[in-house]
């Protein structure tokens, strides 16, 4: 029989007695239904198992690394939602994903996660190199960065109507005139707008574009419906285009030439980058206060960049601002300057009412070192000495602290540090069971209400020994907090046995105009 006509009648009789499917190895497997990703609130819940899948499937995926118990996961969890459904109601690209980070040790350690939240932007399937997300922790924001990152960062202007019709859409809409757009300076320019999520931009390159808004060559210009209308920024010929200089040019017009301080300008007042901050406490329901602010405002221009002006409602929310500067509500107003770079601080000389020309004539005299910096300090108190806790203010200081017949070991601290609190129980018995030695003082100083120029305090509490003598020695404590090492650390004249442990977590200081708070993270 033909071989051919055999095999065909082989497997004729093969299906029809019901073996049909099997093979050498046995039946052969179905394919199996692709898996699909979980979700949670809009947000895809990825594993070990389906990480790969979602980022085949979505082309842009932002991922948060989260642990169940970490608070700042739990605040960001609605905002991380709502950004995921402003993006699904627009049919966007990019989705948002999340990590259970305890629970995939295994993905934590591959992409290096140390700290949570946090969160990686994974495109086009890329797995080795995820972008880390450095953006606002609120939903407008997550979105905007995403959009950002999934389309272009500044539209393309084609005409004068669809430029102006940008012009008018925003407060702040910055225009990269460019001749060439395939040059290197326009991805600088395309880089920087991904990430300036407070700005609107464009981009264009036709010349008639350039004719109508005054262009001669290519640059940047920043357009605002306030102050004095437009800033140009002109790209340097030879150097080419530096985001670093232009991103702190944006940053400085963008803003108002007086900005009032509060919860939502404060940021951006810290991130400006400019050293020198003017403020002027006022009340504003007093209409002589709201008077002045007229002149405070005429004085600014010829500062811009160089000096920022902030305007201090002492009527509201800012008794930590007041509390800084060792100003009390009722003083107002009242004129400060502080450089944020040395943290010095400075006041008027004299009286006088804050006209336009007083003001600039106080921030010339500062800039130019004719006006000497001033240092806080709380009235000495009458009964400073009289408990086993000395109590030191800026006052007092110098004569207690370098009393060369003396001991003194001093606690700085600021009223609302935990870490202050904790160990306040064991200062207090330290100085206790030292009351009797004439040799030896127990003192603390509240270093928010008092500054001290030779000793900068970084962090709460700092502990510093200043033992007798001549010399002015002084010796910082690093070691525990607790009554017995403290008085090994006296018994042995400001030195500890080898081997003692090492120091205690210091609380930050709290967000003031001099100190911005970090972005809170918890470790893993």
């Amino acid at each position: 029989m033909d071989g051919q006509l055999l095999l065909a009648l082989l497997l004729l009789l093969l299906g029809a007695s019901g073996l049909r499917g099997q093979g050498p190895g046995g039946p052969e497997e179905e394919p199996l239904e692709e898996e699909k990703v979980p979700e949670e609130d809009g947000i895809l819940v990825l594993n070990q198992r389906n990480l790969g899948l979602a980022l085949r499937a979505h082309r842009t995926l932002l991922v948060q690394f989260y642990a169940p118990w970490c608070g700042h996961c739990k605040a960001l969890a609605p905002e991380y939602s709502k950004a995921a459904a402003l993006l699904a109601a627009e049919s966007a690209e990019a989705r948002l994903a999340k990590v259970d980070g305890p629970a995939e040790a295994e993905l934590t350690k591959e992409f290096a996660v140390t700290e949570y939240p946090t969160l990686k932007f994974f495109r086009d399937g890329n797995r080795t190199h995820p972008e880390e997300y450095t953006g606002p922790k609120e939903a407008d924001g997550m979105a905007e960065w995403l959009r950002r990152r999934v389309g272009p960062s500044a539209m393309r202007l084609a005409d004068a109507e669809g430029a102006q019709a940008l012009i008018d859409s925003r407060d702040v809409v910055v225009i990269g005139f460019f001749r060439d757009r395939q040059d290197e300076d326009v991805a600088t320019f395309l880089a920087l707008a991904q990430d300036a999520l407070d700005m609107t931009f464009g981009l264009t390159d036709q010349p008639k574009l350039f004719e109508k808004f005054g262009v001669a060559k290519d640059t940047i210009v920043l357009f605002k419906k306030f102050d004095e209308g437009r800033a140009d920024f002109p790209v340097d010929e030879e150097l080419g285009l530096d985001q670093g200089d232009l991103s702190r040019f944006l940053l400085t017009h963008s803003m108002h030439l007086v900005t009032e301080f509060n919860s939502q300008t404060s940021p951006k007042i810290f991130a400006a980058r400019i050293l020198n901050h003017l403020l002027l406490f006022v009340n504003q329901t007093l209409a002589e206060h709201r008077e002045l602010l007229e002149g405070f405002g005429e004085a600014a221009p010829p500062f811009r960049g160089q000096v920022l002006f902030v305007v201090v409602d002492v009527g509201a929310s800012n008794a930590h601002v007041l509390q800084y500067f060792g100003l009390k509500a009722e003083e107002a107003p009242a004129l400060r300057l502080i450089n944020m770079e040395t943290t010095k601080k400075y006041a008027p000389v004299g009286g006088g009412p804050l006209t336009a020309a007083a003001v600039a004539t106080f921030c010339h005299a500062v800039l130019s070192g004719q006006v000497k910096p001033y240092l806080l300090s709380q009235d000495v108190p009458p009964d400073w000495d009289r408990r086993p806790v000395k109590t030191l203010v800026g006052k007092n200081f110098e004569q207690v602290a370098f009393d060369e017949t003396k001991n003194v070991f001093v606690k700085f601290y600021a009223p609302w540090c935990t870490h202050c609190k904790a160990m306040a129980a064991a200062w207090e018995a330290l100085a206790e069971k030292y009351k009797d030695h004439e040799d030896i003082v127990i003192a603390e100083l509240d270093a928010t209400a008092n500054e001290l120029e030779a000793f900068p305090v970084h962090g709460f509490p700092t502990l510093k020994y200043f033992p007798a003598g001549p010399g002015r020695k002084v010796i910082e404590y690093k070691s525990t907090r607790d009554v017995e090492t403290f008085s090994k650390f006296l018994d042995n004249g400001g030195e500890l046995p080898a081997e003692e442990p090492t120091e205690e977590p210091t609380a930050p200081f709290p967000d003031t105009p001099a100190n911005a708070s970090a972005e809170p993270k918890e470790e893993l």
